[in-house]
């Protein structure tokens, strides 16, 4: 099978400054929170534009801060329903370079809106990211396994669906239509083994009770390490697609599945490429599936 190349065609849900919110762009000088032993740290990068996809949610809706709630006065979230890494040179960025983002977002469903975001460094591309997120909140007295989506007033009409884009392909796949992304490929008999995750609530949970969703990457990259990095110990990510389908409550175990993996061989020669799986221990309820393709 052919080794999937890290400049696979790309259809994002929607074009950078496409929306109808204007983008927002900066600049971080690179120390050591954002860096890790490979080059740019993928945690840091994607809690911080997690952040600015939910100050982008606030400016679309015409506030000063992302405070949103429901009728009944009931706090509601954006949780991700899936993210991708494309395009991606992690190992460039070095200590004090200076990172620029550009970030735009724009409505993809009545309840799910899409952040774009694009990394430089000195005007050279290093990176896209895309972040789909859905509006939910807990059912009365439920934990994190009785969240339901919601539709909020104040948003700009969405547009047609994209049915290849990123939205699209996380809808498909949870309804069992799509297997493999396209772009990935791998060795059907290269199945690997499982081990179980205990996360950590003051680390691996955010403000709102929820496992983050940079700790569902974490977790995939400890699988990564446990299963071939010893032969990879400063791999970095190309491309990455994940797609979210559940949570777990502080106290439940995880059990992450090394599903299917294919080293590149001849030009293609030092990239893993790999499916991971992630579920709840106790009960075996899928939580995302992982799609990675690594620089080793």
């Amino acid at each position: 099978m052919n080794m999937a190349l890290p400049n696979a065609a790309f259809v994002p849900d929607l074009p950078l400054d496409g929306g109808t919110v204007p983008a927002m762009e900066g600049t971080v000088r690179l120390g050591m929170p954002q860096l890790a032993l490979g080059g740019l740290s993928e945690s840091w990068l994607l809690k911080e534009l997690g952040d600015r996809h939910w100050m982008l949610l606030a400016r679309m809706a015409g506030r000063d801060v992302p405070d949103f709630r429901d009728a009944d006065g009931a706090p509601v979230y954006a949780a991700f329903s899936a993210l991708a890494v494309k395009d991606a040179d992690f190992a460039a960025p070095g200590e004090n370079d200076r990172l620029t983002i550009r970030s735009d977002i724009a409505r993809v469903s009545r309840t799910q809106c899409a952040s774009r975001h694009a990394l430089s460094l000195a005007g050279r591309p290093v990176g896209q990211v895309e972040l789909v997120s859905a509006f939910v909140r807990r059912a009365t007295g439920g934990g994190n396994h009785t969240v339901a989506r919601v539709a909020l007033e104040g948003f700009p009409p969405p547009p047609a669906p994209v049915p290849d884009g990123l939205a699209g392909r996380a809808a498909a796949l949870r309804a069992g239509r799509l297997a493999v992304p396209p772009g990935f490929a791998f060795d059907s008999a290269a199945q690997g083994g499982s081990f179980e995750i205990d996360p950590c609530p003051v680390q691996d949970f955010n403000g709102a009770g929820f496992l983050y969703f940079a700790s569902f990457v974490a977790f995939v990259d400890r699988a990564e390490w446990h299963f071939d990095g010893r032969r990879a110990p400063r791999a970095t990510t190309l491309r990455r697609e994940v797609f979210f389908s559940g949570n777990i409550d502080p106290g439940e175990r995880l059990r992450v599945r090394w599903l299917a993996a294919r080293r590149a061989e001849g030009r293609a020669e030092g990239r893993l490429a790999h499916h991971c799986r992630l579920e709840r221990a106790g009960d075996g309820a899928r939580l995302a599936d992982a799609f990675t393709l690594r620089a080793v």
